[in-house]
């Protein structure tokens, strides 16, 4: 029973929301720096799991697009092999449809975009004149009732690819959305809702989805799944322990993020999403309460199977610090589901082949499926 209430309780504590955290417009973006992250980060810059070899197609050292609120769209990009790069907007993901000219620029350069009309969201096509185009958007799809739904695409792999952007995206809840919201992400041709949350949290505020959609559960804390052995459980406790006597959050946190690599539940759960999201040939959502946790140990496994190197994918966990609030998240708290994934599995790889039970041909699919050729 104890063993129970322990799992229940430290993963369940990964789930509410509190109403304390600031807006994002009051979060710092500092916070959102990989810099943050505790000194262990630098344990953890292992390369990226092994995948078959392939040739770099993107000459694009970084790329992004930052939309202001009066509208305009910031793009800047490095490219020092790429000639001159000419920027066209467009509302298609793949980066078709009727192009809109921006601009052009060196290997190195900044554009701002300005009086593109309303669209769901506007996407940029970075052509080079040597190598191949990179499509880029803001990350964040500005919706007020879902201030934690973004994208996970537009990050560089270490072999020089590139995550694709309008295809996968992680949120917090979508039960305040409004019409508005759900128009914005059926434009978007989102087809697949991933939600992480338990009975209690699906029951309180259930999912509001766009038209077109489906829905899966992939629960965290469904017991019929197994729980920790007792070492395992035992070990998390004590490895917590420490910080429990200058913050309980930060025990409790250390303690839920080591159960969500190693509780039969979280890894039955996280198998699921992953399995559903490369059977899924359409655009997909995951998400949990607040976007941060569950969800954030979702994005950093997708991303590091992907090939994202340790340091963006840190920034990527921690950027829900400035889009859903201040002190949303720490970097110790990934700090201690990386090294869980080392100390139960010793490596990444078998964490997400024994631990996940992925097959190759799922993480193929994955990569096929997520990343620019």
């Amino acid at each position: 029973m104890r063993t129970t209430i322990a799992l229940t309780t430290a993963l369940t504590l990964l789930a509410p929301a509190s109403p304390a955290l600031a807006s994002p417009a009051l979060a710092s973006p500092a916070l959102a720096s990989p810099a943050l992250a505790s000194p262990a980060l630098a344990l953890h810059r292992q390369a990226a799991p092994a995948r078959a070899a392939v040739t770099a197609g993107s000459v694009f050292t970084s790329a992004a697009v930052t939309q202001g609120a009066d509208g305009t769209y910031t793009i800047s990009w490095q490219a020092p092999d790429a000639g001159n790069v000419t920027v066209t907007a467009t509302t298609d993901a793949s980066g078709g449809g009727t192009p809109r000219p921006v601009g052009s620029g060196g290997a190195t350069g900044t554009l701002t975009a300005s009086g593109l009309p309303s669209a769901a969201r506007w996407y940029f096509r970075l052509v080079p004149a040597n190598g191949v185009p990179l499509v880029v958007a803001d990350r964040s799809l500005h919706l007020p009732h879902a201030r934690n739904l973004r994208d996970v695409g537009g990050y560089r792999t270490a072999d020089g690819h590139w995550v694709r952007m309008g295809v996968l995206y992680r949120s917090n809840k979508l039960s305040d959305l409004d019409q508005n919201d759900l128009t914005t992400l059926a434009a978007d041709r989102i087809r697949l809702v991933v939600d992480l949350r338990n009975g209690q949290e699906r029951r309180d505020a259930p999912d509001k989805l766009p038209a077109g959609a489906s829905y899966q559960v992939a629960d965290l804390i469904d017991l019929s799944k197994g729980l920790p052995t007792a070492p395992d459980l035992t070990l998390a406790l004590l490895l917590a322990l420490p910080r429990l006597l200058s913050s309980s959050e930060d025990a409790e946190q250390n303690l839920g993020y080591r159960l969500m690599v190693n509780a039969p539940s979280a890894q039955a759960a996280y198998h699921d999403l992953l399995t559903s999201l490369a059977a899924q040939p359409d655009p997909a959502l995951f998400h949990c309460t607040a976007g941060k946790d569950r969800t954030g140990w979702g994005a950093a496994v997708l991303l590091t199977l992907l090939g994202v190197d340790r340091a963006t994918v840190y920034s990527d966990y921690l950027a829900s610090n400035t889009y859903y609030g201040a002190d949303s998240v720490r970097a110790n708290w990934l700090d201690a589901a990386f090294a869980e994934v080392d100390r139960s599995f010793g490596s990444f790889d078998d964490y997400v082949r024994k631990g996940l039970g992925l097959s190759d041909a799922t993480i193929a699919t994955l990569k096929s499926r997520l990343l620019t050729s």
